[in-house]
């Protein structure tokens, strides 16, 4: 994977310059997540180890599942991954992507993980507090993990905070452990 990750880094700070200088983060963003997601299919990375099948077969397959997702700029991005077989990094180009966006943009992906849906006001409420603690923007997604027994997680990047029922669990019985 990290080979993967060398492999896409390039390749994402190219596709992110282009974005910054055109300012259309969005649509590459979009175009980036569709591709990735293909890549990820199994008959597609069967396909991708299968050396009868030629680089341009390749970038046609992408660009037609792909489909209106992609403009000229994106499709010339897919034949130049194809030409030198790093389609299947296009998941890591993905996640380079996003990280160079983020950061661009001061902003920070927030994960709040709770044994039962928050409502809106308490996702806000911790959307704020963050933004208040991280001194970033802060773009918070909610996950119902009902293996949390109770209260919550929030990860925030390296920043995590578990006051989760589970987590408090493990806790004391390392406690009690030693």
């Amino acid at each position: 994977m990290s080979n993967l990750s060398t492999l896409a880094r390039p390749y994402a700070k190219a596709v992110f310059e282009l974005a910054r200088d055109s300012g259309s983060f969005e649509p590459w963003q979009k175009a980036l997540e569709v591709l990735a997601s293909i890549a990820r299919l199994e008959e597609i990375e069967a396909l991708l180890k299968n050396p009868r099948v030629t680089t341009a077969q390749l970038a046609e397959v992408f660009i037609a599942a792909a489909g209106e997702a992609l403009d000229a700029k994106a499709k010339n991005l897919v034949r130049v991954l194809a030409q030198y077989r790093r389609l299947a990094a296009l998941p890591a180009i993905a996640e380079e992507f996003t990280v160079l966006r983020a950061a661009a943009e001061n902003t920070v992906k927030a994960e709040l993980r709770t044994a039962v849906p928050a409502s809106e006001e308490q996702r806000e409420n911790i959307r704020k507090a963050l933004v208040r603690r991280l001194g970033r923007n802060v773009e918070l997604v909610s996950v119902v993990d009902e293996s949390l027994i109770g209260g919550a997680q929030i990860r925030a990047g390296d920043f995590v905070i578990d006051s989760s029922l589970r987590g408090k669990l493990e806790r004391l019985a390392t406690r009690v452990a030693l």
